[in-house]
């Protein structure tokens, strides 16, 4: 039998300090999610006051400029470093949770799938979940079958099917809302909700949302042709087998690409038809973090602090500490001195975040501009350098970790339109002539040859890695592969059109 007993262990624990958490979670927000989060901290704190003191904490109004100069203040009573994330008392494993950056993503693919994006739109307006909900009313349903209506309206997915069976909806159904329904009547419910503008939507699979939209347009012989690939041939002509539908319906080419041109301009996914996600009201307007201005034949960084209040530590809750502090030593005073300081410190630290934040953000930004500096000149692709998040990070003399909270959901308005930071990132490959090229230029390039191939022969992967290996890039057939799915470019079987 095992003895109980006691034994006493020695081991080193790091703990974030309140300063630590604020830095670290400023630096992850956007400028107008930054002001949101002042509004909440000033009706929180009565210590947090908005407007000028004699010593102001934030400096200008509009944009800031940076200053590589300034020096600021260190706000923190254990002088603990400018990078939270490089103090030796911070452990950045134990804070970060399991839906930050992965540390797989902080060093080598730097390149989101959507890098292409330039131009961020301002959207706005109702969504599709809005818009069928309405057209519920517009039926014959029962109060009790709307409702049931409304919820199998939740069960359509973003792209606009609704890819449950109706046995499953009627199981679903009974466990959620507990209504008992039969088979028939979900079906009929069903029935009546993919006749709802935009044609398609609640389909099950590709090929019913299609035959449904071509249902609704005028039935024109073209129409009638299309109609029929895809309701006998649909397996054959999804993969691209042409010659052999051509020969089961026995009409002429002519006849079947009139056909493939009424196919080919059908939505594949309903929901398309309207702006935002499914169940989105309204997107945000983007405000860009940072501005690229240029003076005198130079390009400099402007930190965009429009809306954002400048803040000051309330001198009435300074003095109001002084006064308990000369009372006698009761525990009601103490609670309240304690309760006073509290708040001050908590200002303190929340003013000190934001000064930290813009400090570290300019920085940042700054460094990105001297590495893409000839981007930020012409706007061209071709100009962008190869850069990786650990290049910033030695540049700034900043953790990658941080670099990686400060690109991310940050957006730059340049001459050319506006970038997402993390649009600067990207791996490097090297050409022929043994230069370091980005792997964003060689996608661009790949791109230009799929565009340009005869659609009627396709380019193999073989051929393109031949053809890209003419132009300077000699990359494996693998490479290709990935970067064509990358592009959102097929194999070249179903690239083929008649």
């Amino acid at each position: 039998m095992q003895k109980l007993g006691l034994n006493q262990t020695l081991t080193q624990t790091t703990k974030l300090s309140p300063a630590q958490i604020q830095v670290i979670r400023m630096l992850e927000l956007p400028s107008i999610e930054l002001n949101q989060r002042i509004n909440e901290e000033l009706q929180e704190n009565p210590a947090l006051e908005e407007g000028r003191d004699e010593n102001p904490d934030l400096s200008g109004e509009g944009f800031e400029e940076f200053d590589e100069n300034y020096q600021p203040e260190d706000g923190f009573e254990d002088g603990r470093d400018r990078d939270p994330l490089q103090n030796e008392d911070f452990n950045y494993e134990q804070y970060i949770s399991d839906d930050e950056t992965p540390s797989y993503m902080l060093h080598q693919h730097q390149s989101p799938v959507d890098e292409d994006r330039r131009e961020v739109p301002i959207i706005g307006g109702s969504s599709l979940i809005e818009e069928l909900k309405a057209q519920v009313y517009l039926t014959k349903m029962t109060k009790p079958q709307r409702h049931v209506a409304k919820w199998v309206l939740g069960n359509i997915d973003d792209d606009g099917y609704l890819r449950r069976t109706t046995e499953q909806l009627v199981d679903d159904l009974m466990f959620q809302e507990q209504i008992t329904i039969t088979d028939a009547e979900m079906e009929d419910i069903v029935r009546q909700i993919k006749e709802f503008d935009p044609p398609g939507i609640a389909s099950a699979n590709l090929q019913e949302c299609l035959l449904k939209q071509l249902e609704c347009k005028p039935q024109t012989p073209s129409v009638a042709l299309a109609h029929q690939i895809l309701a006998d041939h649909f397996d054959a002509f999804s993969k691209h087998h042409y010659d052999k539908v051509i020969q089961r319906i026995g009409c002429t080419d002519e006849a079947f690409q009139e056909a493939i041109q009424e196919i080919v301009h059908l939505n594949q996914k309903p929901a398309n038809a309207f702006t935002g996600n499914m169940y989105e009201t309204q997107r945000e307007t983007i405000i860009p973090d940072f501005s690229i201005e240029e003076r005198d034949d130079e390009l400099f960084v402007i930190l965009n602090t429009g809306d954002i209040p400048e803040l000051h530590v309330s001198r009435e809750y300074s003095n109001m500490l002084s006064e308990y502090n000369a009372m006698p030593k009761t525990k009601e005073n103490r609670e309240a001195a304690q309760f006073i300081k509290q708040k001050l410190d908590s200002a303190q630290w929340f003013i000190d975040a934001i000064k930290q934040r813009n400090e570290t953000l300019m920085k940042t930004m700054t460094a990105i501009l001297k590495a893409q500096y000839d981007f930020f000149l012409d706007g061209e692709e071709s100009s962008l350098k190869p850069m990786i998040l650990q290049d910033i990070a030695d540049r700034t003399g900043y953790d990658v970790s941080t670099i990686s909270r400060v690109s991310n959901s940050k957006y730059v308005q340049t001459r050319f339109g506006v970038y997402p930071l993390k649009y600067f990132f990207s791996e490097s490959m090297t050409n022929s002539e043994g230069d370091e090229v980005s792997t964003r230029e060689i996608k661009k390039k790949l791109q230009e040859i799929i565009d340009a191939e005869d659609k009627r022969n396709p380019l193999t992967d073989e051929q393109l890695v031949e053809l890209m290996g003419q132009n300077g890039y000699p990359i494996a057939r693998r490479t290709i592969a990935k970067y064509r799915d990358l592009l959102g470019v097929p194999v070249a079987r179903m690239r083929k059109s008649v």
